[in-house]
């Protein structure tokens, strides 16, 4: 089939799939420097070669808890204005100006002198970065068939897994070799690749000339065209409860993954039953090593488990199941995968930790690609944006408000809280879910 329509939507899925990456790497920087002693004295306002105390790494691990709050505060408010945005003037010039404040404040990430400073440019970042999930999930929406989407989207969505990846291999040793300042300009400058990339690269399915006609008509066949350029009345999707359903899944499940994405770096390295014996900033390859390859196995895992599950959804809907049974069943399943993460907080081994994180989060990844896909089973694509802006907005809410109480458990009671929560949250929300969408019934036009 696809020798026969063509295969140019799937260039516009690896290009979602680059800027995924991008994004999950200029985030995730500082999970990695975390872990450098310079930065923290750098942040603590000490001079330079002033030993660290407990007290200190203590009072640290709070003020990082707090400027994590901050970023996912933006994060919450940037989805719920750049969603509206993007449906308003359309993705390639919506996503354009998120990239603009996303890169232009990543970069700023190496300039900041103190934790102040640190936190107003994680405010910025915030804003600008939720910009790619609304414009990604309408871009899948514009180009993509329905029985095609959950794919499409998985596969985007394993770029946050690589863009981890190669994060944790790479930001170490620069921070070690070159200084942690150079780690957030290095990093950063891949952005300005992508912006270059999407300006050049993206129209809509309707107008791109090096569309077939046959993969033009294909990608459309099941798109609705009715009242397309009809003005959207934002403030109007709040009453329906299928908004409500995807708001709900996103604010009790994307605090977890914003949990292992901030804080499994400082797990492992702190946990002394895993003996991973690093020395200070990471001088060696080895550390690199040491510290990478638990991110490398968990995160090519949850890659599998991003498509895997995308997959999984769709061949149930071209067995002829109905997209509520194929969503939910497999949201079931990687609900069900998480559980036992529980464990992995009373494991004295590093590698039954390491499995265990690694299938909670490839069941998170490919929970996260069918709740957005989700978002166009049930509302009309010009809606798409905003639904997911303004579901984004309340996981960014739950993550900032998670993010807020982890620096103070950690430093009171250890982890187990949160792997706690980890393990049932995603039942809890599938189960409210089905309550708020039983059926996944597309919503009816509204009058504007």
């Amino acid at each position: 089939m696809l020798k026969k329509v063509g295969s140019y939507r799937w260039r516009i899925c690896a290009l979602l799939f680059f800027a995924t990456t991008i994004n999950y790497v200029d985030r995730n920087v500082l999970s990695f420097i975390l872990l450098n002693d310079d930065f923290k004295r750098d942040m603590l306002g000490l001079a330079a070669g002033t030993p660290l105390t407990n007290a200190h790494h203590a009072d640290f691990k709070e003020w990082m808890g707090y400027v994590d709050s901050a970023f996912k505060f933006a994060y919450a408010l940037g989805f719920l204005i750049t969603g509206w945005f993007i449906d308003k003037v359309g993705v390639f010039k919506g996503y354009s100006m998120a990239l603009l404040v996303w890169v232009g404040s990543a970069l700023s990430h190496g300039l900041v002198n103190n934790i102040k400073g640190l936190g107003l440019v994680r405010l910025f970042l915030g804003i600008g970065e939720a910009g790619n999930f609304p414009s990604a999930i309408k871009t899948v929406a514009e180009w993509f068939p329905k029985k095609e989407r959950s794919l499409a989207t998985g596969i985007f969505n394993a770029g946050a897994n690589v863009g981890i990846i190669a994060t944790a291999f790479t930001v170490p040793w620069i921070a070690s070799v070159y200084g942690w300042r150079a780690a957030f300009l290095l990093t950063s400058s891949l952005g300005i690749i992508l912006f270059v990339l999407w300006r050049i690269t993206y129209k809509s399915p309707a107008e791109h000339p090096r569309l077939s006609e046959a993969e033009r008509s294909y990608i459309l066949q099941d798109q609705d065209v009715q009242n397309a350029s009809t003005k959207l009345a934002w403030s109007k999707l709040f009453p329906f409860s299928q908004t409500w359903a995807f708001a709900v899944g996103k604010f009790f499940t994307d605090c977890i993954w914003w949990f292992y994405i901030f804080w499994l770096p400082s797990f492992f390295a702190e946990n002394a039953h895993f003996k991973l014996n690093l020395k200070p900033d990471f001088q060696s390859w080895q550390d690199v090593l040491t510290i990478g390859l638990p991110f490398l196995v968990i995160y090519i895992v949850s890659d599998l488990g991003s498509v895997g599950f995308g997959w999984l959804s769709s061949f149930f809907l071209k067995k002829g199941w109905s997209s509520n049974k194929a969503r939910k069943i497999t949201m079931l399943c990687c609900a069900l995968l998480v559980v036992p993460i529980f464990f992995a907080s009373q494991t004295e081994n590093l590698w039954v930790a390491v499995t265990l994180i690694a299938l909670a989060a490839a069941a998170h990844q490919g929970w996260s690609a069918n709740l957005f896909t989700m978002v166009s089973d049930m509302f009309p694509k010009r809606a798409v944006a905003s639904v997911v802006g303004i579901g984004g907005m309340f996981g960014a809410l739950g993550g900032m408000i998670l993010a807020a109480l982890s620096g103070i458990l950690i430093k009171h009671m250890g982890y187990v809280p949160l792997f706690i929560l980890a393990a049932g949250n995603y039942l809890l929300a599938l189960l409210l879910i089905h309550i708020l969408a039983p059926a996944l019934q597309p919503v009816q036009e509204w009058q504007d």
